[in-house]
């Protein structure tokens, strides 16, 4: 029970597998949760305890309330409860302009971002206030701050969830509990691998850093964020996209 526990919700594959890389070579034991990729979850676990970490599986859509409380549960019983919660798991969206989507195309995302990002954080938050020590990191998008065409329903969902980040930081605080936005860019990952070259060469172009994010790269300032050295930050929001974006 030493170790520190990080659950990373959609952690099969990008930016969360990098992310539970990253968190056990820092000596976390991490939980990799996944909906259906059985095999590359327990193919990166496999990984993981090869190079000398600790990793688990568990199976849970993060939108079911009943499998997120079966994957608490477990961990709470077996291990001790999670001490670091990193909130990645990709919900979709349907890709419109405003005028040409319907309400409930734009609140699916709506209520799929903030209902998983709420109930895991509940959960987690509760173990996390006993214990004095907590770490919550929730994935958004520079999308949130950075408008573009046909992402009115994903940006506008991780707006509201950097919003609630912010008041998850006020109240959570005195409990030794932080909550803090990593908000990629344009990421290599499976996800964006069919995007047009020249789409990728013009936002290359247009970033400072002149290159585009690998999922190291945000795993990087998620480790930072989990870690014991950034107890005195929370409530912020991290643009990982090379300047991109800038406030």
């Amino acid at each position: 029970m030493s170790k520190r526990n990080a659950l990373i919700t959609g952690g099969a594959r990008g930016i969360g597998a990098a992310a539970a890389r990253a968190l056990a070579e820092d000596g976390y034991r991490v939980f990799i949760n996944y909906v259906n990729s059985v095999q590359v979850a327990a193919e990166l676990a496999a990984a993981i305890s090869a190079r000398g970490g600790e990793a688990y599986t568990v199976q849970a859509d993060v939108r079911n309330d009943e499998q997120v409380q079966a994957m608490f549960s477990r961990i709470d019983q077996e291990f001790g409860g999670v001490d670091v919660l990193v909130s990645n798991a990709n919900m979709n969206f349907t890709a419109k302009p405003f005028v040409e989507q319907s309400w409930a195309e734009f609140a699916q995302k709506l209520n799929d971002e903030l209902h998983a990002a709420y109930v895991t954080a509940q959960l987690a938050a509760i173990g996390m206030r006993e214990r004095k020590f907590g770490r919550l990191v929730f994935i958004s998008s520079t999308l949130s701050e950075s408008p573009a065409p046909s992402f009115i329903a994903h940006g506008t969902a991780k707006g509201a969830l950097d919003s609630f980040n912010k008041y998850l930081a006020l109240e959570l605080g005195p409990y030794g509990i932080t909550a803090n936005i990593v908000a990629p860019g344009l990421v290599e990952t499976d996800a964006t691998r069919d995007a047009p070259e020249a789409f990728k060469e013009f936002i290359r172009s247009n970033t400072p850093t002149q290159k585009i994010a690998t999922p190291e790269d945000v795993a990087n300032t998620i480790r930072y964020l989990a870690s014991e050295a950034s107890g005195h930050i929370t409530g912020t929001y991290n643009p990982v996209c090379g300047g991109a974006y800038l406030h």
